[in-house]
């Protein structure tokens, strides 16, 4: 099972992360090169992957809903990246939230390849480093047992961010998710979301983006990529 920040108690989100309140006006990256675009006007999943069910298609957009006890529904793409701004519109449709995750399948040094990623939750967005934060191979063993957990928390800190927003749910909203160097920038709906610096953020490859869908269900559309500049 891959934990996922939505699912962790809050004296433990409370240790993992930094909250924030404004960071600095005007755009982390210049949107360069277009690297995917998805506006769902089809019937077939495409380019995405049901890596754990369940993703489909359905009335000109993307829906994602958990059908596994031990895990949330995992719909990725595959696209080799580095630098990158990310947008995409949203809606909780029966679901309290979901990750966007950037990962690099060729890394061993973390669970499952996780290289950082963007959590949206009922009251809350989080970012977490998870290269160098709780999916890097030590902390994520070390993290399962009790005695080392405290240590563990230690290694954790600068590794994730918080900012306050509340996510309205049967709501349309607008993520830009921008990707230069160490630092990961997030905006919605046109205001600041959150920002983190961290190491593991600057990994030279992400090979996909996917969503992590916890409950009955979170709608997508209109999902861009863009190389950054």
């Amino acid at each position: 099972m891959t934990p996922t920040f939505d699912l962790l108690p809050m004296k433990q989100l409370l240790a993992l992360f930094v909250s924030l309140s404004f960071f600095a006006a005007g755009p982390l990256a210049q949107k360069g090169e277009l690297l995917f675009t998805d506006d769902f006007e089809r019937s077939e999943l495409g380019e995405w992957k049901t890596v754990i069910p369940s993703f489909a298609v359905q009335n000109g957009v993307l829906k994602g809903w958990q059908t596994r006890d031990d895990h949330g529904a995992v719909g990725r793409v595959y696209k080799p990246m580095k630098d990158v701004v990310v947008e995409f519109k949203f809606m909780l449709d029966g679901s309290t939230g979901f990750n966007a995750v950037f990962d690099d399948k060729n890394h061993k040094g973390s669970h499952a390849g996780h290289i950082c990623r963007v959590a949206f939750a009922p009251k809350q967005i989080r970012i977490g480093d998870d290269k160098e934060g709780v999916m890097r191979n030590d902390i994520f063993e070390m993290r399962k047992d009790p005695a080392k957990k405290r240590e563990a928390d230690k290694r954790l800190v600068g590794r994730g961010s918080a900012v306050n927003r509340v996510v309205e749910p049967k709501k349309w909203h607008t993520v830009r998710i921008e990707l230069l160097g160490d630092t990961l920038r997030v905006t919605m709906d046109d205001e600041p979301a959150g920002e983190l610096k961290s190491p593991g953020i600057a990994h030279e490859t992400k090979t996909s983006l996917h969503f992590t869908v916890n409950g009955p269900g979170v709608l997508f559309d209109d999902v861009r990529i863009w190389a950054a500049k």
